[in-house]
C-alpha cells in the first residue's frame, strides 16, 4: 500500500484561507503596496472560492509589479484632496468652482462617507438616481428631503433649476469619473468604477437667436445706450459676455482693424478675475470693419468724456473698453440691467444676451460662409460643435432646397 501523500507545504506569500466564526470565510497575502512595502491584505467572501478567487487577483497583479493603494481613503477625503491639489493647480479658476459645487451639493452627501476601495458601480448608479430625484423635485418646486414643503430648490446651497436633469447628471458622472481616473493614475483605487456605469448623452438644443430683421432693429435701437459697441460686436463677431467684458483697449488696433482676445472677465469665489480665455481656439484675433470700427471709435470718445465728467479720485483707469460710469470692471450679471430693457423695448421675449453670440453663428452661416471661418470667428474649440449644434436649415432653406428638386422632377 502506497504511502499517503502529504500536503504540500504553502510557499511564503502564498496566502492563506479559513472560514470566520460569522460563517464567511477570509483569506490573507502579502502583497506589493503603493508605498514600495509588502504588506499582509486580507480580503473577505462568502464562500472559500469567492475568496479563492480574491486573492489570486491580488497576488497576480502583485506579480505584475501594480501595487495594492496603500492609502485607506474616503470618498469625501478623497475628494477634497483631489480639488486642491490635483484641479486647482491645473485648471481654471471657474472649472474648479464648478467641480466644487458638484463635489459638495452632489457626490459628498450620498457617497461621501464610503472607503474608496469599496466604492463599487452600483454606488455610482445610486448616486445618479438620487441626482434625478433632486433635479425632477426642483423642477416641480418640492424639497426633495421635505416633500411636504415646497421650496426653489432641493439642493443645499446651491440651485440646480436652471439646467435640465440629464445635463446635471451627465456633469455629475464626469466630475465622479475624471476623479476616479486620478485616484487610478495615482494608484490610489485599481479601477475607474464610474467608467462602468453608462449616462444619458444631453441633447443640446441651442437657440438660433434673433433674425436678421431683429438684429437690425436692436443695432439701431441700442444706439442710444452707453453699451451700443458690445451689442454690435457681439452680433457682428459672436464673443462671449466673459470676453467682451474682460477686453481691454490695448488688445484692440482701430488702425490696423483688429482686435485680440486673450481673456475674459469672470465672477470666482467671490471676487472679479481676469482669467485666460476659455480655450486655445478661444484666443483668436479677428478683424474689425465697418459698423464695428465706427461703434468702437465713438465708445472710446465717450468713455473719455465720462472719464472727464467723473470727478478728481472718482475715475478708475482699468484700461477696459467696457466699464461701469466710474471706469471699474462690468459685473457680468449687472450687463442685464441694460439688455432687459432692450430686448423688451424690441419685443424679443426671453431671448438671452448670449443669444446674440448664437445670432452671430447663425446669420453667418446662412450667408454660407464656410465653417471653419465661422470657427474661427467666434472661437469654438471644435468645428463640430459649430456645425452640429448651429447648423441647421431653416424651413425656409428646406422649403427653397426642395422647390429646386420639384422643378428638376417635373
Amino acid at each position: 500500500m502506497p504511502p499517503a501523500r502529504r500536503a504540500r507545504k504553502r510557499a511564503n506569500g502564498e496566502g492563506t484561507i479559513y472560514p470566520r466564526a460569522d460563517g464567511r470565510y477570509e483569506g490573507a497575502a502579502y502583497v506589493l503596496m503603493s508605498d514600495g512595502s509588502r504588506r499582509r491584505q486580507r480580503v473577505y467572501g462568502k464562500t472559500r472560492d469567492e475568496v479563492f478567487d480574491k486573492l489570486s487577483e491580488l497576488q497576480r497583479l502583485s506579480r505584475q509589479g501594480i501595487p495594492m493603494p496603500s492609502e485607506s481613503w474616503t470618498v469625501d477625503r478623497y475628494l477634497e484632496y483631489w480639488l486642491e491639489h490635483v484641479v486647482r493647480p491645473t485648471a481654471k479658476p471657474k472649472t474648479h468652482q464648478g467641480y466644487e459645487v458638484v463635489v459638495r451639493v452632489h457626490i459628498v452627501p450620498v457617497l461621501g462617507r464610503k472607503r474608496l476601495k469599496g466604492l463599487q458601480a452600483a454606488d455610482v448608479r445610486r448616486l445618479l438616481a438620487v441626482v434625478e430625484h433632486r433635479c425632477r423635485c426642483c423642477a416641480e418646486g418640492i424639497d426633495a428631503r421635505r416633500p411636504e414643503k415646497k421650496r426653489k430648490c432641493c439642493a443645499v446651497g446651491d440651485c440646480c433649476e436652471s439646467f435640465p436633469s440629464v445635463r446635471t447628471i451627465q456633469q455629475v458622472h464626469a466630475v465622479l469619473r475624471n476623479a476616479l481616473q486620478n485616484a487610478v493614475k495615482e494608484e490610489i483605487v485599481f479601477r475607474n468604477v464610474a467608467r462602468l456605469v453608462s449616462v444619458p448623452t444631453p441633447r443640446y438644443r441651442v437657440h438660433r437667436g434673433i433674425d436678421i430683421e431683429q438684429a437690425r432693429k436692436l443695432v439701431t435701437a441700442s444706439a442710444s445706450d452707453r453699451l451700443h459697441a458690445l451689442y454690435v460686436l457681439t452680433l457682428y463677431l459672436g464673443m462671449r459676455r466673459a470676453e467682451l467684458l474682460g477686453l481691454r483697449w490695448s488688445d484692440v488696433d482701430l488702425t490696423a482693424g483688429t482686435l485680440e482676445i486673450v481673456q475674459t472677465l469672470q465672477r470666482v469665489d467671490g471676487e472679479l478675475r481676469f482669467v485666460p480665455a476659455k480655450t486655445l481656439s478661444s484666443e483668436r484675433t479677428v478683424p474689425l470693419i465697418g459698423l464695428c470700427v465706427e461703434a468702437l471709435k465713438s465708445h472710446k470718445a465717450k468713455q473719455a468724456w465720462e472719464a472727464s465728467q467723473a470727478g478728481e479720485g472718482r475715475w478708475t483707469d482699468s484700461g477696459l473698453v467696457f466699464t461701469s460710469t466710474v471706469g471699474t470692471p462690468i459685473e457680468p450679471d449687472n450687463l442685464r440691467r441694460s439688455w432687459h430693457p432692450l430686448r423688451a423695448s424690441l419685443g424679443l421675449g426671453p431671448v438671452r444676451f448670449h443669444d446674440l453670440r448664437h445670432t452671430c453663428v447663425s446669420l453667418l452661416l446662412d450667408l454660407g460662409v464656410p465653417p471653419h471661418i465661422v470657427r474661427e470667428i467666434v472661437g469654438h474649440a471644435d468645428i463640430g460643435v459649430t456645425m452640429n449644434i448651429y447648423a441647421h436649415a431653416s424651413l425656409a432653406e428646406k422649403r427653397a432646397a426642395l422647390l429646386k428638386l420639384d422643378e428638376r422632377l417635373r
